[in-house]
């Protein structure tokens, strides 16, 4: 008989802990890195590390059900002759047809319009039901052009130039093969069934001035009628953000390292670009230093999840944000009724992550018609508009407690951080001082 070994007085290693030594040995029997799609989930500093100072004497709180909060929000008002009005400063961010099924998109068109507000092509071009079901559709334009139908450009409402992707930048994504479809090789003139990986530069131009010549083709294109976005993954963001601008940008769109994917390398989402806290406020010091805040808009991105996420943005001087990962799981993604279902998968509900892998049982990552059938579109689509009314409150809920009559007006002096680096990041006092880490200009 074999007595039980104890182990209760071993240490694991901080540097060779056991997810990765797992990771050695699987590069070291497979010979290629890992992919996968979802976002980067290491701890970094993000919204949570700061917190509203909310009014009570020196200020004046709204009363919630008294008196209004506005939250409509105009993008696209530099150049654009038809600027889109969204009711809530929450959009749908882009995700490809091919990442997402036909029914999937269906869904984030029908939430998005229910509540006033855009969802996003993404890579691979647009899908009549996502047309159909959306009142307000940003067109992506992606360095791969999969897709890219200029009759369906001219059918948008704003066009969006893809430069980066927060869980990616300087990196293209992947489509394995599974998931190219009939309809997806088509749209996307690809071959069926075999892996595709999406270019990580635009292939008919190489710098700022380039951009700019392209972004006026665009607006010729479109006869000067929609406004167009620059997105960029957050990396070089003061920089990037300063050139959008100049490249004729009506809203810059900058999407942090928390953002998800559909498929990357691991590599490239655990240790590429920067946390969507610092690049909010570095994209703001670069609208404000060329005098352009608020007259370009500011959308962010990457992990936003509550109103609170929202507010903070706002505050720090965004115009929007944009969800993409949340409204998956809004939909149904990771729901606990598909378990046995994840756990065939040799996962669990709540880590499933195998986005790249098409065979997500929620039917909302697959091109399986099968698993796409279980998806209601309808039911799907309350679900997200319920979700983002939720955000809505929440953002106007925290606005008021400010004193604000419009979630716009929320600014840096309403908040305070709890951390050394969240402070230094968002430039926002850590709390019971009025200290700034590394910062000696005055507020």
């Amino acid at each position: 008989m074999s007595s039980k070994i104890d182990t209760s007085w071993l240490r694991e290693s901080a540097t060779f802990s056991k997810p990765v030594i797992r990771e050695i040995q699987r590069a070291a029997r497979e010979g290629i890195y890992d992919i996968r799609g979802a976002g980067a989930k290491r701890t970094i500093p993000t919204f949570d590390d700061l917190l509203f100072l909310g009014a009570s004497m020196s200020r004046y709180p709204l009363e919630g059900y008294r008196e209004k909060c506005e939250t409509t929000v105009t993008l696209g008002t530099r150049f654009a002759k038809k600027p889109i009005t969204i009711s809530t400063p929450i959009t749908i961010a882009g995700m490809s047809f091919g990442a997402l099924s036909a029914q999937a998109k269906e869904a984030l068109g029908r939430g998005a319009t229910e509540v006033g507000t855009s969802t996003t092509t993404g890579d691979g071009g647009m899908t009549p039901e996502e047309r159909g079901h959306s009142k307000l559709l940003v067109y992506q334009y992606l360095p791969s052009r999969y897709g890219m139908n200029p009759d369906d450009l001219r059918k948008a409402d704003a066009i969006e130039v893809v430069v980066g992707q927060g869980a990616k930048p300087g990196g293209g994504g992947m489509l394995l093969g599974q998931k190219i479809s009939d309809r997806v090789a088509e749209m996307r003139n690809l071959p069926k069934g075999i892996d595709q990986r999406s270019a990580c530069r635009h292939p008919d131009w190489t710098g700022p001035d380039d951009l700019e010549i392209k972004v006026q083709e665009l607006r010729e294109i479109t006869d000067w009628q929609v406004p167009i976005y620059i997105k960029v993954g957050a990396t070089r963001t003061f920089f990037d953000v300063q050139l959008a601008v100049k490249a004729g940008a009506d809203v810059v769109v900058v999407d942090g390292m928390q953002g998800g994917t559909a498929a990357t390398q691991d590599v490239f989402i655990e240790h590429v670009g920067i946390p969507t806290l610092p690049a909010t406020r570095l994209a703001v010091d670069a609208l404000k230093d060329l005098g352009m805040h608020r007259e370009v808009q500011l959308i962010v991105s990457g992990g936003i999840r509550s109103g609170a996420d929202v507010a903070k943005a706002l505050a720090m001087g965004a115009d929007a944000v944009s969800i993409g990962t949340a409204a998956l799981i809004a939909m149904g993604d990771n729901a606990p009724e598909h378990e046995q279902e994840y756990n065939d998968l040799g996962t669990t509900a709540g880590f499933y992550d195998d986005w790249q892998d098409g065979r997500d049982p929620s039917g909302i990552s697959t091109q399986d018609p099968d698993l796409g059938e279980r998806l209601d579109p309808e039911l799907a689509g309350r679900r997200v508009a319920n979700y983002l009314r939720c955000l809505t409150l929440e953002t106007q809920t925290l606005a008021r407690a400010a004193g604000k009559t419009n979630v716009r007006n929320l600014e840096p002096q309403d908040m305070v951080a709890l951390t050394i680096e969240a402070s230094a990041m968002a430039r926002i006092p850590l709390a019971g001082t009025d200290w700034i880490p590394g910062f000696s200009g005055k507020f």
